[in-house]
């Protein structure tokens, strides 16, 4: 069988650090292992609108915002293919066939689904697009017969009923779709990270994001805004570490190297929380030790963004092939599913045969 990628963000906003954890960080890990047939990572424009339709330009605006975002942080289109949703027909149609599979019922019972709803205080006005879009995501990853779909964990269910709905129509019509399976961030910490105000998600409608264009001085204002332990009052005062969005970074962030450079005090991670329990280290040193940290990391993130940024064109270029050639892909699964389905009625002869035969 294929090694198919698929994975993709909504373009409501510029990328920030915890989708590089979450998932952008996985990406890069398998596009530089080179074990896959093909890789796409689609720019979900169309999903992005089932809570934005009466704002387009919002998402419209952030198409390239998020391409630049890619390609920032190291996404080769030479082994990716980054492509717009909306700019795919057959993954709407695909959606219409597969609605037909899934109940009302099922959709309700969607995690991540009512978390959304909740979250966007929808009420009793949820938008049918938005309602279900778990089939519409379904749609893209069978689209494309992906079978590995690096995601968050709060995107679990939705593969879930992804892995539903192809059971369904296999049983059904006969073995055409691709189960897939979702690859998750190895590091515990990177599954959610918190915002920097130690809200439980970093989130673009919340404002406590560090995005992944953040200039240094920007960086630094975030970092040393951060919460931390409000118990911690005094340097000799004994810390803690659960909950404190800092230690919560680190464990994300930071390696053994990184305190060879900017910590030689300590060895690793743990004997920096061990001391700061104890007290005696403060919170402005451990802040100042994270900013390097993510310096680090998003000061050749930067300036591949700036290369970009003076080459729009270029990126331009870039969307517009990587949607041509997953076009050409979705447009063959499109056509499998239907034949499977037999609604292919001026392909098939039997179609004729079978009324003759019956009259």
């Amino acid at each position: 069988m294929k090694k198919i990628i698929l994975t993709g963000d909504r373009p409501t906003g510029k990328l920030h650090i915890g989708h590089y954890v979450g998932s952008l960080k996985s990406r890069l890990m398998l596009q530089e292992q080179g074990d896959y047939d093909d890789f796409f990572i689609m720019i979900a424009d169309a999903q992005a609108l089932t809570d934005n339709a009466d704002n387009p330009q919002k998402i419209r605006s952030n198409i390239l915002n998020v391409a630049l975002d890619y390609l920032a942080v190291g996404i080769d289109p030479n082994k990716v293919h980054i492509f717009i949703q909306s700019e795919i027909s057959e993954l709407t149609e695909l959606s219409f066939y597969y609605a037909n599979l899934v109940t009302v019922s099922r959709l309700q019972r969607n995690p991540t689904v009512k978390t959304e709803i909740k979250t966007r205080d929808f009420k009793e006005s949820i938008p049918v697009g938005f309602f279900t879009y778990p089939i519409s995501q379904a749609s893209d990853i069978t689209a494309f017969k992906a079978n590995i779909v690096p995601v968050g964990d709060d995107q679990l269910p939705m593969i879930e009923q992804t892995r539903e709905i192809v059971k369904t129509f296999n049983r059904i019509y006969g073995d055409v779709l691709v189960l897939p399976k979702e690859v998750l961030p190895e590091n515990e910490a990177c599954l959610r990270l918190p915002g920097i105000d130690g809200n439980a998600k970093m989130s673009k409608s919340l404002n406590n994001c560090i995005y992944l264009n953040d200039s240094y001085e920007q960086l630094k204002s975030k970092v040393m805004s951060m919460y931390t332990d409000p118990l911690h009052l005094k340097v000799e005062d004994k810390g803690h570490i659960e909950g404190n969005t800092v230690f919560t970074y680190l464990d994300a962030f930071s390696t053994p190297d990184d305190f060879k450079k900017y910590y030689p005090e300590f060895a690793n991670l743990d004997e920096l929380k061990k001391a700061y329990q104890q007290g005696g280290i403060g919170d402005v040193k451990i802040k100042k030790f994270l900013l390097q940290i993510l310096d680090n990391l998003l000061k050749p993130i930067r300036e591949r963004r700036s290369y970009y940024e003076k080459h729009i064109d270029e990126v331009y270029n870039i969307l517009k092939e990587g949607t041509m050639y997953a076009h050409s892909i979705a447009k063959i699964t499109l056509k499998e599913v239907k034949d499977a389905m037999k609604l292919n009625y001026f392909e098939d002869e039997k179609l004729i045969n079978e009324y003759i035969d019956e009259h």
